[in-house]
């Protein structure tokens, strides 16, 4: 079975572990995947990850983040640009998530950054996904 969404299966796992409220989650490594999950930390979703090599592909060893009350801190996670129907805004399109509580991951042309980011720099891309 091939795989044809890697970030859509990047995003799954991180769900699911959530769900089972594991402490962390393994997902195969690639450049843009090890780009989302930086962006995870640094707007603190996630506690930490780790990326470590092997013999084929590597690993991201992603460790998931929760509250006091045990509760994720990642309530939603959702897949904007499908293979199918690929989604591009412009710097002036691109809206706050959830009036600023929730973050957008933009792949510009400039790298993979935070609807913020974009907006700052008068930059437009592939909207990849939501998080909140």
């Amino acid at each position: 079975m091939t795989m044809t969404d890697p970030v859509a299966d990047l995003l799954t796992r991180i769900r699911n572990a959530l769900v089972a409220k594991h402490d962390r989650v393994d997902v195969p490594a690639s450049r843009l995947k090890v780009a989302i999950v930086r962006i995870l930390k640094d707007e603190g979703f996630i506690k930490n990850y780790k990326v470590s090599r092997d013999t084929r592909q590597g690993v991201i060893r992603v460790f998931l983040k929760y509250t006091e009350a045990n509760n994720p801190v990642i309530q939603g996670l959702t897949r904007v640009s499908k293979p199918g129907r690929r989604v591009y805004q412009k710097a002036d399109d691109i809206e706050p998530v959830l009036s600023g509580l929730g973050i957008l991951i933009v792949s510009t042309s400039h790298g993979v950054m935070t609807d913020k980011e974009a907006r700052r720099h008068n930059l437009g891309g592939e909207s990849i996904c939501e998080i909140w």
